[in-house]
């Protein structure tokens, strides 16, 4: 089941049914956004089989140019999204959705497509679903940042960053988009 309160960290077992929510929630985007989106995929600890992760769906949307980001305000905000202006990823811009105004079910990420953030982010995710120990030690990695951070998102993703750039550096992949 997904959902978490805003600004608390736990991880919670993988559940098969994620997949299915992200493809309901790609189409409902999809229908929504249209030509402004090249590029749309499931990311993050969600899209892992049997990885644990927080129960929220992180979603990749890629546009270009990247200025258009602006015009998905208005669309997603239709859907039941508010966008996060200073959520502490750089070149991302990141809308939440969740079932009331305390909990997230959803974050999505609008990002350039084919950018560095695109790529990078599409191939760690693919690195965690082949590689059973890349999953073991992010997952331990989360785990921390979750117990040092039990409240506050932008503290968990800063404990989780050196992590994941240091993985990201030795990984190069391009993405062709998927919708």
């Amino acid at each position: 089941m997904l959902g978490l309160k805003l600004n608390i960290n736990y991880l919670v077992d993988h559940d098969p049914a994620w997949a299915t929510e992200f493809a309901e929630e790609r189409d409902r985007l999809l229908d929504a956004l249209g030509p402004l989106v090249k590029g749309l995929e499931h990311q993050g600890s969600t899209s892992v089989a049997g990885m644990r992760a927080k129960p929220i769906l992180d979603i990749l949307v890629g546009i270009n140019p990247i200025s258009d980001w602006e015009q998905c305000k208005g669309p997603l905000e239709a859907l039941g999204y508010d966008y996060i202006e200073d959520a502490g990823i750089p070149k991302h811009y990141i809308f939440g959705r969740g079932r009331d105004a305390t909990e997230r079910t959803h974050l999505l990420h609008i990002v350039e497509i084919f950018s560095e953030e695109w790529d990078g982010n599409l191939a760690f995710r693919d690195a965690l679903r082949t590689d059973p120990e890349l999953r073991r030690r992010y997952v331990l990695e989360k785990e921390l940042a979750a117990a040092l951070a039990p409240e506050g998102r932008k503290k968990y993703t800063a404990l989780k960053r050196p992590f994941i750039q240091n993985i990201k550096a030795g990984l190069t992949m391009r993405h062709q988009p998927k919708m």
